[in-house]
């Protein structure tokens, strides 16, 4: 195999690897050393979404779904909360290559981003 054979092979392969870098799947669990009150982690919660332009549903007491749609990939999350810690928890996704506990980078960054945020608003409330 020449050298233009050899690269124009390894250019391929990069290309079939590098579009769809996975990882695990990142769910959070904090525990936070504040207590808050519950109408205060919804609002940082839902504030925190709302922000990252995910669509924040409330579906009962201590319970918020959320959804993305960004680029033609959709994420859908769970976050489930009490007066001391919050999860974010992976439900479903479409065209993020979601398979065997991994999925897309990109989704593990919009929760990691989303976590950040929470966790902000979290210390904005303290500081009232």
């Amino acid at each position: 195999m020449n050298n233009k054979a050899m690269v124009a092979l390894a250019f391929t392969a990069m290309l079939l690897t590098g579009c769809a870098r996975t990882a695990p799947v990142h769910n959070v669990n904090q525990s936070l050393s504040q207590r808050y009150t519950s109408d205060q982690m919804k609002v940082a919660i839902l504030e925190a979404g709302i922000g990252r332009k995910w669509v924040m549903t409330p579906v009962e007491p201590g319970v918020i779904n959320g959804r993305l749609a960004q680029r033609g990939f959709i994420a859908n999350i769970r976050v489930s909360y009490t007066t001391q810690s919050y999860s974010i928890q992976y439900l479903s996704s479409e065209n993020l290559k979601a398979e065997g506990g991994k999925i897309h980078s990109n989704y593990n960054r919009w929760i990691a981003n989303l976590d950040q945020d929470i966790q902000l608003r979290l210390a904005a409330q303290s500081i009232k």
